[in-house]
């Protein structure tokens, strides 16, 4: 394969994949539920990873098992 076919290549596959974007956009029906639901972050709640109580659970956790030495 020369360069200019997997330029050309490359080209028709990044238009092809913008034009889908923006179909897929279009035809979406609003209010339907697919297979998969939408995700939600909350940071601050205490079972998330950025929380402090998640921060200093996971601490007690690591010390206790022996991964740190606490």
């Amino acid at each position: 394969m020369t360069m200019t076919n997997k330029v050309t290549t490359v080209f028709l596959a990044g238009v092809i994949g913008l034009v889908g974007m923006g179909a897929s956009e279009r035809f979406a029906v609003s209010g339907s539920y697919g297979f998969i639901s939408g995700a939600e972050a909350r940071v601050g709640r205490p079972l998330t990873p950025v929380s402090v109580a998640g921060v200093a659970r996971r601490t007690v956790r690591r010390c206790a098992v022996g991964v740190y030495y606490c």
